[in-house]
């Protein structure tokens, strides 16, 4: 029997589809799981692919041609640790491991060093696009070698979405670059939905819309400059009734939103690097707020506020969602390009920020018309410091900032929390801001701690003893 040509292990859902994908794509390929059950029930569910089971980590390994090319896909953490621990006594020189799971770079850049100490390639991937998007083409982010990248760069694009027939794959760069690039994409993609979210609670909530008018309005919104997989899966869901209630399903779904914590990598590393991503803090902190949900409902009753009481134009509040909408994902994905442009120069990564934004067009849950336009201004300038700069983008904004600023306003006037496209709105004011109120913050923290200041008149640090400068005795 011929050996496989690709490995993997690890059969939850995506792993599976993973592995349906590169077999129907002509690959044979062997097939592993801790809980061997698993792999055997996977196996029989699917009679007639080329595969291989492999009961044992050593039956596994010995499966594959030569150089070895393993996908590992298991829980991020001490698991993908685990698994590479198992592999490593049994693989030569030369062979391949991919951790192909949401993992931290920090963790990818350690098991970079390691395993090229041991004389193994190890490639970091970031894969998006859900369960649908490993069966039939995910986005695919790889970090590492080239010298590991051209063992698998051919299966990457066999597997991957296709927009227009070009791959959606590229190399990244070293180490944990493509682990990064998707941990930044997933702080991205937290902005979007949260942005989504709030326009469709203004919307419900000011005009008491139906679901069915809500479906209607997120698919004409579709075929406008805001078409996105988001917004297209956002009309579906509002067209799904509860098969036991009969209700909307929506909302018999409760308001406590999950996370896995990549978006939260995201917020945590842009503190790390001095970046603003107030967009995706706001998308964070707002599914952290979600999970109170007894103590919101027991603050319901007792802290007052605004009824939402809207008695303006409808179709003025419906036209000026679409551009908040539109203007707020301008300003996030301005952070989160904002964010890459830090850590490329922080990791040494040298990334191409429109190869990443080609890679997000397909088979990924971030993918939508704004990513072409966003390829346009690297193209015009491959040195933009941020996209807001852009003339495109810039008119853009300028022509929805009247709208943007009413919606919100809208919002917090009704009592409507809108922390995301608040903090789109704020990081817009405040990049377009020459002057700000650090200028207080500095004088504060000279005065309570000497931490010292910079002038505006000439260069240099100074501290004033404030004390003495207001005539006060020193206690």
């Amino acid at each position: 029997m011929s050996k496989a040509s690709i490995g993997l292990t690890g059969l939850a859902v995506m792993g599976q589809n993973l592995v349906l994908n590169m077999e129907s794509h002509g690959y044979r390929v062997a097939v592993h799981n801790r809980t061997v059950q698993k792999m055997t029930d996977f196996v029989a569910a699917n009679p007639g692919k080329n595969l291989i089971p492999c009961t044992t980590m050593a039956d596994f390994v010995d499966s594959l041609e030569s150089p070895r090319k393993i996908m590992i896909m298991v829980k991020a953490g001490g698991p993908v640790d685990a698994v590479i621990a198992q592999l490593v006594p049994l693989l030569a020189q030369g062979d391949l491991i991919m951790d192909c799971g949401n993992s931290h770079f920090l963790d990818t850049e350690r098991r970079a060093q390691e395993l090229a100490d041991r004389g193994l390639l190890f490639l970091g991937v970031g894969v998006s696009g859900g369960e649908e998007g490993a069966l039939k083409g995910p986005s695919i982010m790889p970090g590492g070698t080239l010298e590991a990248y051209a063992l698998v760069r051919e299966l990457f694009e066999a597997i991957s979405a296709k927009v227009d027939g070009i791959p959606c794959v590229s190399y990244i760069g070293p180490r944990g670059a493509g682990h990064y690039v998707k941990v930044a994409h997933n702080g991205i993609e937290y902005g979007d939905m949260q942005l989504i979210a709030e326009t469709y609670d203004v919307l419900h909530r000011c005009l008491g819309l139906s679901p069915q008018k809500l479906y209607e309005i997120f698919d004409e919104w579709n075929n406008t400059e805001l078409s996105s997989y988001l917004i297209e899966i956002t009309r579906d869901i509002f067209a799904v009734n509860d098969s036991e209630t009969g209700l909307p399903l929506l909302d018999m779904i409760l308001d406590e939103a999950m996370q896995k914590g990549t978006g939260k990598w995201t917020s945590q590393n842009a503190f790390d690097l001095g970046a603003a991503t107030p967009t995706i803090n706001a998308a964070v902190e707002s599914r952290i707020i979600s999970g109170n949900k007894v103590e919101r409902v027991r603050a319901s009753k007792i802290l007052p506020g605004p009824l939402v009481n809207y008695t303006g134009d409808k179709q003025q509040l419906v036209d000026s969602a679409r551009a908040a909408l539109y203007a707020s994902k301008i300003t996030s994905y301005a952070q989160g390009i904002a964010l890459l442009a830090l850590a490329s120069s922080e990791y040494h990564y040298q990334l191409n920020f429109r190869e990443i934004v080609s890679l997000w067009r397909g088979g990924c849950i971030i993918r939508a018309e704004l990513l072409g336009d966003i390829m346009g201004a690297y193209q015009r300038n491959p040195h933009l410091i941020n996209l807001l700069l852009d003339d495109v983008f810039r008119q853009a904004v300028a022509s929805r900032q009247a709208a943007w600023r009413f919606f919100v306003a809208t919002a917090i006037k009704n009592g409507i929390p809108v922390l995301a496209l608040s903090a789109s709105l704020a990081y817009y004011d405040s990049y377009r801001s020459a002057c700000l109120p650090a200028n207080l913050t500095q004088a504060q923290r000279d005065y309570f701690g000497a931490h010292s200041y910079r002038r505006t008149d000439r260069a240099g640090d100074f501290h004033t003893d404030w004390g003495a400068a207001l005539g006060r005795a020193e206690e």
